[in-house]
């Protein structure tokens, strides 16, 4: 596991689809190219950082769905689902 960011509490008060559509545009700038390097490193930080707080986020949604199935007696089948089927349309 890669060591954790420095704790920005701009991006912890963040909510989950705020920074994923932040780190969406950060990826996409990063990816353009044509950038200084300070900045270029500058982008990657935040990315990293915007990265591990939605990993954090989505873990502790996991786990409160976790616990509500196992509150309500039920079992919890986990599916494993590929970034790319989960947006893709029917």
């Amino acid at each position: 596991m890669t060591e954790p960011a420095t704790t920005d509490p701009e991006i912890a008060a963040l909510p989950f689809d705020d920074a994923l559509a932040e780190l969406q545009r950060t990826v996409a700038e990063l990816e353009a190219g044509g950038l200084a390097l300070e900045r270029s490193l500058a982008l990657f930080e935040r990315g990293v950082a915007l990265q591990q707080h939605c990993e954090k986020l989505l873990a502790a949604a996991e786990l409160r769905v976790q616990q509500l199935v196992a509150r309500a007696g039920g079992a919890l089948e986990v599916v494993a689902v590929q970034p790319d089927e989960a947006t893709e349309e029917p």
